[in-house]
């Protein structure tokens, strides 16, 4: 159960690195950002500096809840939360940076 618990940790990481660097690149490339608290911190402190907080705000709080919450919850959330971040971030950042190549192609 721990190896897998692990596993989903490292998976939701993955998943946050992946929406941090993919958010940024889609922003030089000319994509918009859709979430507004984010828009806020891009004009209050930067783009680059605002990603690094939220994307450590978010590492930190996945990383509290492996470690305080009971090990089938933890891995009933860390699923949800995975999927969540497939579904919202992984999946449309791929087909927006798939569109953008074919169109350059």
């Amino acid at each position: 159960m721990e190896a897998h618990l692990f596993r989903l940790l490292v998976l939701n990481l993955v998943l946050q690195l992946f929406d941090g660097v993919a958010t940024y690149q889609g922003l030089r490339v000319g994509f918009k950002e859709a979430n507004p608290l984010l828009l806020a911190a891009f004009h209050a402190i930067g783009v680059g500096p605002a990603l690094l907080l939220f994307k450590l705000k978010a590492c930190g709080l996945l990383v509290l809840l492996h470690r305080a919450t009971p090990a089938r919850m933890s891995v009933a959330l860390l699923r949800i939360l995975a999927a969540v971040y497939c579904a919202l971030s992984l999946a449309p950042w791929l087909g927006k940076f798939l569109a953008l190549a074919v169109t350059l192609a």
